[in-house]
């Protein structure tokens, strides 16, 4: 389980083909608090820690992983947000984060306003059930809200420290981003969804 609360922004070194997907290796200093078979999330993907040393570390990708995220898009150069799991002992800040993305969407605009930005976010329809206004939404991994909302749209803005300290600073119009609906909201659909069936 994670928060959505980035701690660090890594930078992909290689992605290498093996027979059970892709392996991605990760560079940052990070890597030296990590251990084997810790979970961390990857832009909003869960994976998990098959190597580590002090300078960066290596996670495994499905092929099915590698076709609904963005992972599957990934090339040297690449920065990418990380999160370790929550602990237990510590504050909950952001939202409940599973770090298993529902679908990925597409930056539509990017708008400055003040110090601030404004990202628009189109989705696949078949999710507009599980998206509120001010609700939470996980995008790349960064807990944010739901500002505004339309049938297969969305938009959320981003303070300054979140834009230095994310890779959404990244984006332009047209990049795909991970997306995971809010975990209560997805379970709330599903149950209405279940009891309207004769």
């Amino acid at each position: 389980m994670f928060t959505g609360l980035i701690e660090t922004v890594a930078t992909v070194s290689r992605v290498d083909a093996v027979p059970s997907g892709y392996r991605l290796r990760l560079d940052t200093p990070l890597a030296a608090q990590l251990q084997l078979g810790e979970s961390v999330t990857v832009d909003g993907v869960c994976l998990t820690v098959t190597a580590c040393d002090a300078t960066g570390w290596n996670a495994d990708i499905g092929p099915e992983t590698a076709r609904v995220t963005t992972l599957g898009t990934f090339a040297p150069g690449r920065r990418v947000n990380l999160e370790r799991s929550m602990r237990a002992d510590s504050r909950f800040g952001g939202h409940l984060v599973q770090g298993h993305v529902d679908a990925t969407g597409a930056v539509t605009a990017v708008r400055p306003d003040g110090e601030s930005h404004w990202l628009d976010v189109a989705f696949p329809e078949a999710l507009s059930p599980m998206f509120v206004p001010k609700g939470s939404v996980a995008l790349n991994g960064v807990s944010l809200t739901v500002a505004t909302l339309e049938a297969a749209r969305f938009s959320v803005m981003i303070i300054p420290f979140t834009w230095d300290h994310t890779n959404l600073s990244d984006l332009g119009p047209g990049a795909l981003v991970n997306l995971e609906c809010d975990m209560v909201g997805k379970y709330v659909a599903r149950a209405a969804q279940w009891y309207r069936q004769p």
